[in-house]
């Protein structure tokens, strides 16, 4: 039984990490580009499901272990280590990604935002637009950024293969909410998170001289340590309920960070307005109906 529920979690990271960003890379090779505004609502409203799952299951779980006598009173205080160094992690994650791609575009200096605010941005398109007059070597300078970009990217998946596997592993009955508990709604809300990531990978990458199938592959392939992530953050939430404790703790801050850090400033960037606030809040709204049932 607990080798079909490996198997289970093994599918399900696929659909969601190599799937997903795949998907991303389709939309990158073909999209025509003048979605901001749906960009953005869809940003902030998968930030808004994951901010509820985080609050409402994730760091709450440890509450209720705490009032079934399962952990002590201080166990609040490792939660919030445990978030913040999940945190920290890829926030250093997301820090090289930028590193190695915001330096190719010279329109962005200091005074531009460090976060995308239009699609093109988004997708790194603009790497292209930039590069295409200069000189011959250009198209070899994006694809050496798409390489990057799917390294990084590839790394930035683990730990949030690991929200989806600690997810899993506090369900006292894997088999009973494989498809109705936190871990699924996080596979998909991250699915769809990966999309716009599996576009910044495949763009560069064809503007750089790849064909659009391979790019989307390897695109693809990016998103495989979703898998490894879900494994490990399954294997040691089972361990026992410190190591379970841990493990929520570090998906919540990593969660947290892909909220905060990540689609929230995208999505108000990208069109300024009160209605990417308002799919937020219908984000949470549904997220925690999902988390209630």
């Amino acid at each position: 039984l607990e080798n079909m529920e490996y198997f289970a979690i093994i599918i399900i990271t696929l659909i969601s990490g190599v799937l997903g960003t795949g998907l991303g890379g389709l939309v990158g090779a073909v999209l025509r580009r003048e979605s901001n505004k749906i960009v953005s609502l869809l940003l902030s409203f998968a930030a808004g499901i994951m901010l509820a799952v985080v609050c409402f299951d994730l760091m709450s779980e440890p509450l209720e272990m705490i009032k079934e006598g399962a952990l002590p009173s201080y166990t609040p205080v490792i939660v919030v280590a445990a978030v913040m160094f999940g945190y920290a992690v890829v926030y250093l994650l997301n820090h090289l990604i930028d590193k190695h791609t915001n330096r190719e575009v010279k329109h962005i200096d200091k005074n531009h935002p460090a976060t995308a605010d239009d699609l093109d941005e988004l997708i790194h398109a603009d790497h292209f637009e930039s590069h295409k007059e200069s000189a011959a070597n250009s198209r070899s300078h994006l694809f050496v950024a798409g390489l990057v970009m799917m390294m990084a990217i590839a790394l930035h998946n683990l730990p949030e293969g690991m929200v989806i596997g600690a997810s899993y592993a506090m369900e006292e009955n894997l088999t009973a909410n494989l498809f109705s508990g936190s871990g699924f709604i996080m596979a998909i809300v991250i699915g769809l998170h990966n999309i716009p990531e599996g576009m910044a990978v495949s763009v560069p990458l064809i503007s750089g001289g790849m064909s659009k199938t391979k790019s989307v592959l390897l695109t693809a392939l990016s998103g495989f340590p979703t898998v490894i992530g879900a494994l490990l953050g399954y294997a040691l939430g089972g361990i026992n309920s410190v190591m379970l404790v841990l493990s929520l703790g570090f998906a919540s801050g990593a969660m947290l960070y892909v909220v905060f850090g990540e689609l929230l400033p995208e999505a108000i960037l990208m069109w300024k307005s009160k209605l990417p606030s308002l799919s937020l809040f219908a984000g949470v709204l549904i997220g925690f109906l999902l988390v209630s049932f």
